[in-house]
């Protein structure tokens, strides 16, 4: 049976998937206003907690939820793509050379970010996308406190 062609083009700085189901999937995830972000920020919101920037421009690498006045940055992180220490999950199989390397800069630039982010005096926090569905009210409390606390 011959391989049908995929539907769109291709920009060839990803490996060719193995069908087009896969390919769909992976280009339907997004960079911005994901099901995590979307899921703390409503938390967040019913706590009373607001006053945050989205994607912050002004704030080197632009952290999902940003507190300006108070310099509290939050990064939102996908275990599969920002490679949680805690989940340790496995690489695909297929294109695995080319899932390594990608997960290595992902890291590396989430790395860059947080650098660059304290280098300004800047509180970081990095929330996993596993801590938000074990313990949502946790976190947003741990927001809440370091609220109160940041002068």
């Amino acid at each position: 049976m011959a391989k049908k062609p995929l539907a769109y083009s291709r920009d060839n700085r990803s490996p060719q998937p193995l069908n087009e189901t896969v390919s769909k999937y992976m280009r339907s995830n997004k960079g911005k206003n994901t099901k995590p972000e979307l899921v703390f920020r409503k938390a967040l919101w019913e706590a009373g907690i607001r006053g945050y920037r989205l994607h912050w421009k002004n704030a080197p690498g632009k952290p999902d939820i940003a507190f300006p006045g108070k310099k509290i940055a939050i990064f939102l992180n996908g275990c599969f793509w920002h490679r949680c220490p805690k989940c340790q999950l496995r690489l695909p199989k297929h294109n695995s050379a080319f899932w390594e390397a990608k997960f290595t800069r992902n890291v590396e630039r989430d790395k860059e970010k947080i650098t660059a982010l304290m280098n300004e005096n800047w509180t970081v926090l990095v929330l996993w996308e596993c801590e938000l569905k074990r313990d949502l009210s946790v976190l947003v409390q741990r927001v809440s406190e370091l609220l109160k606390n940041q002068t």
